[in-house]
């Protein structure tokens, strides 16, 4: 396990420490992990960190956050204290991005109801479109220290 997942919340332990933005995402979904892949290439400096929602560090932030524990459908980017989910928060990844991605961000004009519909019909479809997995993904060891669960 990663040394910043080490004080991951169990009996009200502290979070894991980090002031770089966080990656929730769904650790079965092979659409999800494709997506994941993607940000470690596009992220050069190494910013961003990842957890699978289903892992402790996950559950645990959805918790903080209010939200259900069993809701996998969405991405969900951490920032500090705030969060974005469905579209804001991959609207806000790709904006990190170098070359011509961010400009994708352009797309945040669009209202959130219009851009979370078409996330959401998205997320719905995503296991019979691309499949899922048997268990959560396993990063390499040179990516380990990304990944907070």
């Amino acid at each position: 396990m990663n040394t910043e997942a080490q004080n991951i919340v169990q009996n009200n332990q502290p979070l894991p420490q980090t002031n770089n933005p966080i990656v929730l995402f769904d650790g079965v979904c092979n659409l999800c992990e494709s997506s994941v892949q993607t940000i470690i290439k596009k992220d050069a400096q190494g910013k961003f960190r990842f957890a699978s929602l289903q892992s402790e560090v996950g559950q645990a932030y959805l918790k903080k956050f209010n939200r259900p524990t069993e809701d996998l459908d969405t991405v969900i980017l951490i920032e500090g204290d705030k969060y974005y989910t469905k579209s804001s928060a991959a609207l806000r990844i790709i904006k990190g991005f170098k070359g011509v991605w961010p400009l994708m961000y352009g797309f945040i004009i669009i209202p959130k109801f219009i851009r979370d519909k078409v996330y959401s019909y998205i997320a719905q479809n995503r296991y019979k479109w691309y499949g899922k997995k048997d268990q959560c993904m396993m990063p390499t060891p040179e990516l380990k220290a990304r990944f907070l669960d």
